[in-house]
């Protein structure tokens, strides 16, 4: 055996590979100390304690590739998540399924929150052989065949210790001591991604986490971890993603499952140059340790029959980012193209079996084979360990050679002439029942020749070494995407400016607030300092995009003497535009007198100063902006010669507005030459020299210019004296990477004064860099020079020579070369706090407190504001009497007016409606009119309920023949569907009845009631009826006893106004009971008492629930007879079924919740309802139809429309003209035809890009629409017949997709999921106010009472708000996860109303 030490030192395996080898012989769990190393030994940064945090974007030093698209940074979240891009808001994603709408990479998708020291978050990018070696050993296990020589050269990795879930905080309760530890390592070749996620014994004490807005509701989130590559380019594809977990017990399989054979630990094939469609899991089937002994296998589990199979289900064809997209129907069981979703559910329980002969135990007193968490560094250096090794060559199975590992020649030495046994590459697929592993040879590599005798890894350096230092890109973050630093203190000696007391040091942690969102904090000895983030520039505490243009507005106040004439102006407008990535510099000054404005023509140092601030920087210079920031003031002195006039100008800038435009205050005060008015300054390109002190800029120069008209040039001169003083950081050390001196070379200065406008203009170009001496040119990099061809919104980045690439500022995107404005607010990459509302801004955005919140003294958090009085409660309000008149709160002290039904005014004064004046009484009765409503009474002779009189000559008529001629009249109206009854020569019922519309036939008793039992469906032979006998009597109940009575009490015959008891077939009461024909009514129990809160208002009827339990066997009712209402409920859409949920009162009843009717191969979109009969109307995207169906049991469905529709969306029903109304987002029309599809007719064709939303207002007559379309998000309303279309909202309005109409309060509202808001205003378009601003993706809404009920996106089910409060009060999630789209509501009568 060669002794070269050289040679010892590259032959022998790693240690790296005999700890893997005696990993894969033991049989137990992952423990903790068996992580990856982490630390901030091993260069970790820590996240930020917080509810929702991410860390700064990582800067990756080889792209990763996830699915088919590479990435250059990482980003990590509190919630247990990786991601490729920023993190929108929480509540966006952290309680819903897969698929994200951004790239994710979720190890433990949940609510977590690491305040107040409840564990950490770090993270790296690693290439330690250690860790890289580590890794390819668990990818090359999981993966022996496509990746049997993977070799990482990057890892990412980020460890989640002891973190606990989000609580709410509650007085005197302790902290959950419950919490988790995981960890999630990227690997790269530069080619593939592998993820590994590791999940140790006892590291899951939580297992899903409780939404924050679960409206009081007691239910937890499993949490998830997979995979999902975000919003696909193509938007009629599918998001491809991958779930592991779905339920409870499959996230505590994490740690008692594998794909890798070791409990806990999981690989996945997440990217790769050549495209991955999906991601792919790990092969193992088994455990490893089992897998190289002697014994069979033992399966953990079958991971190919844990893959859920595709189901329709499984897909949503109604396209959520907006877009033209077609709906092919789809056929059971085929899977659309395009789809990649792979879930994965884990039901059994880990079961490795007993460890079997020859197979070795780690002693549990020698060291572990993987380093302890806490004790990374000195992991090299351990002063003693041992190793069980079986390889050992020439002994048999379970002999045992220690290895000494504190002398690292001698354990080269031992080492150098041993043959390890190899990972064998085949084991992965051997499944009980195959040959003995111990006599099988294997080659890890296919086709690659003989085994090799060790294994390529590198060797770990030797005792005493040091690992190189892999610095990790970034800063550590703070709260709100800044970042806390710590730094070795070192304060230079300087002149003080600004002076500083260190007594009461302020740190990050407390006064980060003072720093820009885009800027990262650093503490020192005395105190903090803030850095603007990479891409952006200032002094930290205000920063702005490099490149990108900005704008400055201001006053300007003056008091000069023109020559001897003395000129005043005060606060004229100020606005200068800078286009940063090439130095130019625009100002003008309006309104400023003439005179004046003239003889400061040559005062370039007015607009000279914004050229400063903002000029093009040549490399190891800074412009103004970035040593000022948006404070400072700027003194400038000009002497004019020869007259030696003189004038003072002071600049104060007072920082930057919500828009980051820069607010400067400018006053020039002296005396300057006069200058005729029809000349013109003109200046040549100079340069000026800037020293820099600290706290101080200051710069002299003397230069000349030229007044010209015609012919007549003059040449005068000035010197000009600036001081710009503004407060640096002094805690850090001084700042020696900007020389003490500055050259600001202007290009071109231009001056104008524009008599017609009354504008003063400046214009300069600037380039700042170090001082020059004449010499002969030399090639100038275009991004220094300014002609290169970047938008006005990229930076310019200079190459070689000439050459250079242009990237947009943040905040914009695209080449470069032509660069648009990103919506953080539509797309959610922004930090909006609770209570905020994020508005676009361009190249940026801000956050504005919604209704009832202000921001606090930080500027950032949105707090509750005392509500002002409400005059509709304290009776401060001026509208009409209460019985005549609502008062409408409008928030603050404003309100508005309307009148109730029955009153028309302005809501201050109503008059009543005379109903009588409207002749909606029989012809034989009389009307008395009320106020707010009126009552019909038949004439004498003549007997009725008013509306339909009868002649008492007819009152011999026998009971058949009674019913027959009132039928016979109620069948004269359209679309009516009531039986005749047939009557024989006497008069009396035929025993066999049939009705002729439906050809349902039935056997009657001689009083004309259904005989239980007898009734055939049309088509059969009818039944064999005899003559009628004699009906069984019943005893009268008490509801037919006090009827009758009062009935008698009354004469016979009540009045519309007097009270009579409702009593259904069986005599008890009915739930809802009315006051004669008026709308005041109330809910009784079984015994006729009133329950108490139940009584309604004009306009409003109570949902009453049934009181007595229905008999188990009932007579049949007649097909003609409509069995009476048990309250209000909704319908809802939800892709190829409509489901049914009731209300009791406003609550929704979620445990009586079904499915009403299940439509394969439909997407039901649009939906409503027709409460004359009872029949529900439906739009279908897929099959491109509307349909309908009767409420009645059984009832079949009936497509009335075919043809002529591309995408019918929404859907509204009137009611009372028996007609319906559509939108078509694919014809981009609105159409209406009759309730049986006749008389159909196009309405609107024209200026609509998106329509969607669509609902009616039968009594007023008015149609209302929305149009989603992004240019021009509108609402717009119309007659009934399509006259006077008009827009009604298109201001403040994003997306909005639902739009309802109340009949009682007579306001419209809708959901907008673009502004997140729900909104409501009067016909009219006025009196608009918010309900509430914090939805999350709606889609549809309906009213109902004193709620509104509307389906989201982002929960997947249907949530209700008070109309009153705004609250969320409750919801309701089917238990089938998918979209849900329309919603409408079912009363128990049809809604009144009055014009």
């Amino acid at each position: 055996m060669s002794q070269d030490p050289i040679a010892r030192r590259l032959a022998p395996p790693s240690l790296l590979s005999l700890l893997i080898l005696l990993l894969l012989s033991r049989v137990g769990a992952l423990r903790p100390d068996e992580l990856f190393p982490y630390g901030e030994s091993w260069g970790d940064q820590l996240l930020l304690e917080g509810d929702d945090e991410s860390s700064a974007a990582v800067k990756l030093a080889v792209p990763l590739h996830f699915y088919d698209v590479q990435f250059n940074d990482l980003y990590v979240g509190t919630n247990g998540i990786i991601s490729t891009q920023d993190f929108p808001r929480e509540t966006q994603y952290v309680d819903d399924d897969f698929p994200t709408d951004f790239p994710a990479i979720a190890p433990f998708l949940a609510d977590i929150d690491t305040s107040n020291g409840r564990g950490r978050i770090l993270y790296r990018e690693d290439t330690s052989p250690a860790v890289l070696g580590l890794a390819a050993q668990y990818v090359r296990t999981g993966f022996p065949l496509s990746a049997f020589n993977f070799t990482p050269t990057h890892a990412f990795l980020a460890t989640w210790e002891h973190v606990g879930a989000y609580e709410e905080v509650r007085h005197g309760a302790a902290p959950s001591e419950e919490l988790n530890t995981f960890q999630a390592v990227l690997a790269s070749d530069g080619s593939d991604t592998y993820a590994l996620f590791l999940y140790p014994a006892n590291g899951l004490q939580f297992f899903g986490t409780r939404p924050k807005e679960s409206y009081n509701v007691q239910l937890q989130l499993p949490a998830r971890v997979g995979f999902c590559r975000g919003e696909a380019d193509d938007l009629k594809r599918e998001v491809p993603y991958f779930s592991l977990t779905n339920t409870e017990q499959s996230v505590k399989n994490l740690y008692q499952l594998s794909n890798l054979g070791i409990p806990g630990a999981w690989a996945f094939h997440i990217g790769s140059r050549v495209p991955l469609d999906s991601v792919r899991p790990a092969t193992v089937e088994g455990d490893l340790s089992a897998a190289h002994s002697s014994a069979s296998l033992e399966h953990s589990f079958s991971q190919a029959a844990a893959l859920e199979s595709y189901s329709e289900d499984n897909f949503d064809y109604y396209d959520e980012n907006e877009e033209d997209v077609e709906y092919p129907p789809v056929e059971p069981g085929v899977a659309l193209d395009g789809h990649s979703r792979t879930d994965v559910s884990f039901n059994s329980k880990s079961d490795p079996g007993p460890v079997q002969s020859g197979t070795l135990s780690p002693d549990p007193n020698q060291a572990s084979p993987l380093p302890h968490r806490g004790d990374w560094s000195p992991y090299w250096e351990t002063e003693s360990a041992s190793l069980d090794l079986q390889t050992k060559q020439g002994a048999s199975v379970g002999e045992v050679e220690v290895l000494d590992f504190k002398d690292p020649v001698k354990l080269l030495d031992q080492m150098g002439t041993r043959t390890l046994a190899p990972l064998r590459a085949d084991v992965a697929f051997l499944t009980p029942g195959k040959e003995d592993l111990g006599n099988r040879s294997s080659q890890p590599y296919p086709d690659a020749g003989p085994e090799p005798s060790e294994l390529d890894v590198p060797v770990p350096p030797l005792e005493g070494e040091v690992l190189p230092d892999y610095p990790v890109s970034g800063h550590v973050p703070t709260h709100g995407g800044r970042y806390v630093v710590g730094v070795e203190d070192h304060l230079g000696s300087n002149d003080q400016v600004f002076t500083y007391n260190s007594a009461n040091r302020e740190t990050c942690e407390h006064s980060h607030g003072q720093c820009s969102q885009h800027a990262f904090c650093t503490d020192y000895a005395t105190g903090f300092c803030c850095y603007c983030q990479s891409r952006f520039y200032g002094n930290g505490k205000h920063c702005l995009p490099e490149g990108a243009p900005h704008r400055v507005n201001g006053k300007v106040s003056g008091h000069l003497r023109v020559g001897h004439t003395p000129v005043h102006f005060t606060d004229v407008d100020l606005h200068a535009y800078i286009v940063g990535n090439d130095g130019r510099a625009y100002t003008a000054i309006s309104h400023i007198p003439q005179l004046a404005a003239q003889a400061l023509l040559p005062v370039i140092p007015i607009g000279g100063l914004f050229g400063w601030l903002f000029a093009l920087e040549k490399p190891g210079s800074e412009n103004g902006f970035s040593l000022t920031g948006a404070t400072f003031v700027h003194e400038v002195e000009v002497t004019f010669y020869p007259g030696e006039e003189r004038v003072r100008i002071t600049q104060t800038a007072e920082g930057l507005d919500p828009e980051n435009y820069l607010s400067i205050k400018t006053n020039i005060e002296g005396q300057v030459p006069f200058i005729p008015a029809n000349f013109t300054a003109l200046i040549a390109p100079y340069r000026e020299l800037y020293h820099h002190g600290d706290s101080a800029v200051t710069s002299s120069s003397s230069r000349s210019f030229s007044l010209t008209s015609g012919s007549i040039n003059q040449t005068w001169s000035y010197h000009i004296d600036q001081n710009i003083t503004y407060e640096a950081c002094r805690h850090a050390p001084r700042h020696l990477a900007i020389p003490a001196t500055q050259q600001l070379t202007v290009d071109r200065a231009f001056a104008l004064y524009s008599e017609d406008e009354g504008v003063l203009r400046f214009a300069v170009t600037n380039q700042i860099g170090p001082v020059e001496v004449d010499s002969a040119p030399a090639p100038v990099s275009p991004c220094y020079d300014g002609s290169h061809t970047c938008d006005t919104t990229a930076k310019c980045h200079p190459g070689t020579g000439i050459d250079y690439t242009c990237e947009c500022t943040p905040g914009f995107q695209g080449d470069g070369r032509s660069c648009v404005d990103v919506n953080e607010c539509a797309t959610g990459f922004h930090h909006c706090g609770p209570n905020s509302v994020c508005v676009n801004v361009l190249g940026s955005y801000r956050c504005e407190c919604r209704n009832g919140y202000e921001f606090a003294d930080d500027q950032h958090t949105c707090v509750l504001i005392a509500p002002p009085s409400n005059p509709c409660l304290d009776g401060s309000h001026t509208c009409a009497p209460e019985g005549q008149a609502q008062c409408i709160h409008q928030g603050g002290s404003s309100f508005s007016c309307a009148c109730l039904p029955g009153f028309v005014g302005t809501g201050h004064q109503c008059s009543d409606v005379d109903e009588c004046a409207e002749n909606r009484c029989h012809e034989a009765a009389t009307c008395y009119n009320t106020p707010g409503s009126f009552s019909c009474r038949c004439q004498p002779g003549y007997h009725g309920d008013g509306f339909y009189c009868t002649s008492d000559s007819i009152s011999n008529l026998k009971p058949c023949e009674h019913q027959q001629r009132y039928a016979q009249a109620q069948h004269a109206y359209p679309g009516s569907r009531v039986h005749i009854p047939q009557c024989d020569d006497q008069g009396n019922f035929m025993p066999l009845q049939c009705h002729g519309n439906t050809g349902f036939c039935w056997c009657v008793d001689q009083n004309g009631h259904e005989v239980p039992g007898t009734q055939t469906p049309p088509g059969s032979t009818p039944p064999h009826c005899g003559p009628p006998s004699e009906p069984t009597q019943r005893p009268r109940t008490v509801c037919e006893r006090w009827r009758e009575n009062l009935l008698e009490h009354y004469g016979g015959t009540p009045r519309d106004d007097q009270y009579v008891p409702q009593c259904d077939d069986l005599g008890h009461f009915i739930p809802l009971q009315c006051h004669g024909r008026s709308d005041f009514c109330w809910c009784v129990d079984k015994d006729g008492r009133e329950l108490q809160g139940t009584r309604s208002q004009p306009g409003t009827m109570p949902a009453c629930i049934p009181t007595v339990t229905p008999p188990i066997v009932r007579p049949t009712p007649r097909p003609d007879v409509t069995p009476p209402s048990v309250g209000t409920f909704l319908l809802y859409a939800q892709g190829q079924q409509i489901g049914h949920l009731p209300l009791n009162g406003s609550r929704l009843q979620k445990d009586a919740a079904r499915t009403l009717l299940s439509l394969h191969g439909s997407i039901v979109v649009g939906i409503d309802y027709d409460c004359q009969e009872r029949m529900v109307y439906w739009t279908d995207v897929a099959g491109r139809t509307i349909s309908r169906a009767s409420l009645e049991a059984g009832a079949e469905p009936e497509t009335i429309l075919t043809s002529g529709l591309i995408s019918p969306e929404g859907l509204a029903i009137d009611h009372v003209r028996r007609r319906m109304y559509w939108t078509d987002s694919g014809l981009d029309k609105i159409e209406r035809a009759g309730l049986d599809g006749s008389e159909r007719k196009v309405l609107f064709h024209t200026d609509l890009v998106n329509p969607r939303a669509i609902t009616v207002d039968p009594i007023r007559g008015n149609l209302y629409w929305t149009d989603w379309n992004r240019e021009a998000p509108k609402i717009e309303t119309s007659s009934l017949d399509g006259e006077n279309r008009r827009i009604l909202i298109n201001k403040d309005i994003g997306l909005p997709n639902g739009l309802t109409f109340d009949p009682f309060s007579k306001l419209l509202c809708w959901a907008d999921a673009g502004t997140k808001k729900l909104e409501c205003t009067l016909p009219d378009g006025t009196g608009r106010r918010v309900i509430q601003n914090h939805l999350n993706y709606p889609f549809s809404i309906v009213s109902y009472a004193d709620h509104f009920y509307h389906t989201d996106w982002r929960r997947d089910g249907v949530i209700s708000v008070n109309k009153d409060s705004g609250q969320f009060t409750d919801e309701y999630l089917p238990e089938q996860r998918s979209h849900l789209y329309g919603i409408t509501a079912v009363y128990p009568y049809c809604p009144t109303g009055r014009k």
